[in-house]
């Protein structure tokens, strides 16, 4: 079973990004896949994986940046959200 959280590194570090899906949502491998794919650290959260209290307080996290609350939500930095597996966007935002 795959970690509910955690990070991966990667030498594209400028801007902190943050990953959050569901462990069974073939969108989020995807979306998971390209980051890694181009070398990029962040961090993760499989919102399904966690219970209770934590995954109602990272739902509403999510809610902050994606209203619909629906996965893949990629946040790059302050600045930027991508709903959803949109390589170009997810490039774009993040300088590739």
């Amino acid at each position: 079973m795959a970690d509910a959280r955690g990070s991966v590194s990667g030498s594209r570090n400028e801007k902190p990004v943050k990953f959050y899906g569901l462990s069974t949502c073939v969108w989020c491998k995807r979306t998971r896949k390209l980051l890694e794919e181009n070398d990029v650290a962040f961090d993760f959260t499989y919102v399904d994986l966690l219970h209770g209290q934590e995954q109602q307080e990272t739902i509403e996290q999510v809610r902050k940046w994606n209203r619909a609350g629906s996965f893949p939500t990629v946040v790059v930095g302050e600045e930027a959200c991508i709903v959803g597996y949109k390589p170009d966007e997810i490039k774009e935002a993040l300088g590739l």
